[in-house]
């Protein structure tokens, strides 16, 4: 059993930071597959960052330079950090872990950038 504890949203000004983090439970972190999620209302949650057990990251063109995903496997943590944070950057954001056929998710956060 997977489970995961997102944390480190909030309400931040345009041009601020926030860090989110994803404590995972379990011994299947470190040979997993993670991400970050986000739904904005009205809209579809989408794919923001990936990262694999390798530490090979992936983004979405509209949040490239700004923010960067990374891992502690030692820590059975993920993290993403956002930098330069636009009003379309709110939304609740999900961490996924993906073992095998498997997808776990986290309860979401909300993350709040005001212009």
């Amino acid at each position: 059993q997977v489970r995961l504890v997102g944390s480190g949203g909030g309400l931040v000004q345009a041009g601020g930071s926030l860090r989110l983090s994803c404590a995972a439970s379990g011994t299947i972190f470190s040979i997993s597959a993670m991400g970050w999620y986000r739904q904005a209302p009205g809209k579809q949650r989408e794919l923001v960052a990936s990262i694999t057990s390798g530490g090979v990251t992936n983004y979405v063109d509209s949040v490239k330079g700004r923010f960067t995903i990374s891992r502690d496997n030692a820590k059975n943590t993920m993290y993403l950090q956002m930098n330069s944070l636009k009003p379309e950057d709110t939304a609740v954001y999900y961490c996924n872990l993906i073992f095998g056929s498997k997808w776990y998710w986290g309860q979401g956060t909300q993350v709040t950038v005001s212009s």
